[in-house]
């Protein structure tokens, strides 16, 4: 469903804030079937800056608290009202910004610290001691945010084979396998992008042979090429978001690819807008079609309902989730409405 993480369902939702900013915690939302709109229906605090969020079996709900003594919480989330399970764990790094579920574990991406954690899950699904912390080295060029690795996302490929995680600060991608009995993590390879680029996130494309990178300090998304069976993320082409050039401080966050593979969006800080990219039948190409309003600003994050037919703007800065409506032949979406969510940072749907 995009980067938010898996769902269950389309009822429910839950957004999460930064606390530090404003935000009330994880806010719990119903949703409109028939439009998509979102009702606040209360509040789940416990842990502070609860920034990023992912959906487990059970159904359980994961949040990071992204704050110097990272940590990550759950809850069971199966009945109306989420309540904790077991006590927030520590990720043994700094800054978590990121957080999957794969064969059994919890895996985040600690951003301040350059590593990715995992924790095995009990079979209730509450997290345990983390089983492996594999740190990482290097730096690139731009002197006030790449002195170090900074690891952004952790997710699974779509074969499930390869866990891969997103470095802003070594202009990389790493390509890790997971034993799911020990909880190891063992690097297998590492895609490098053009010094500066600053990778954030990657979204994959639904036929599981390619995979959109996207940079924050350089506005471009760069299409990958992804051989499941080795484990190699080759890069094919960048194409720029400003093809005439960046107007001010921008900062891409968040790629979101549609259901069928035929268009990529991608939210943008500063311009406060939606890109709009047109993929080509191999997912091999993206053309970069307009660019809309996300009906707020700062979208930190940006997600597609499960439905496939609205994206959702988690805008921090205007402290809303707005939901924008997609039009199915052209890809480009039209703000629909908003909620109102204190330095709203992240949805995930249930």
């Amino acid at each position: 469903m995009g980067a938010a993480g898996g769902s269950t369902g389309t009822g429910r939702a839950f957004i999460g804030s930064f606390t530090s900013a404003g935000g009330r915690g994880i806010v719990a939302a119903a949703v409109d079937p028939a439009t998509g709109a979102l009702t606040g229906t209360g509040v789940v605090d416990g842990v502070a800056d609860p920034s990023y969020l992912a959906v487990g079996s059970g159904p359980v709900l994961y949040a990071v608290s992204e704050t110097a003594d990272g940590v990550v919480a759950a809850y069971d989330i199966a009945g109306p009202v989420p309540h904790p399970l077991g006590e927030p764990m520590s990720v043994h790094g700094q800054g978590p910004t990121h957080l999957a579920v794969a064969h059994g574990h919890l895996l985040t991406a600690n951003y301040d610290s350059g590593s990715v954690t995992v924790l095995p899950l009990a079979a209730d699904g509450t997290p345990r001691a983390a089983a492996d912390v594999l740190r990482y080295e290097g730096s690139g060029p731009d002197p006030d945010r790449q002195l170090g690795p900074h690891a952004h996302q952790v997710l699974p490929d779509p074969s499930g084979r390869w866990i891969l995680s997103v470095d802003l600060g070594t202009d990389s991608v790493r390509i890790c396998s997971l034993d799911a009995e020990s909880g190891k993590l063992k690097l297998q390879g590492q895609t490098a992008l053009p010094p500066g680029t600053g990778p954030r996130h990657l979204a994959f494309h639904p036929g599981g042979r390619h995979a959109y990178v996207l940079g924050e300090l350089d506005p471009t998304v760069t299409v990958c090429r992804w051989d499941d069976d080795a484990g190699i993320l080759e890069p094919v082409r960048a194409t720029p978001l400003f093809p005439d050039g960046a107007d001010g401080a921008v900062s891409p966050s968040a790629p979101v690819v549609s259901l069928d593979g035929r268009h990529l969006w991608v939210a943008v800080r500063g311009a406060d807008t939606i890109a709009v990219l047109a993929l080509d039948a191999a997912g091999e190409r993206a053309e970069l079609v307009t660019s809309v309003p996300c009906g707020g600003r700062w979208p930190r994050d940006l997600v597609l309902h499960p439905s496939g037919r609205r994206l959702y703007a988690a805008n921090e800065g205007s402290g809303d989730v707005t939901w924008l409506d997609v039009d199915s032949a052209t890809g480009i979406p039209h703000r629909a409405g908003s909620l109102k969510v204190p330095a709203a940072s992240n949805v995930v749907f249930v």
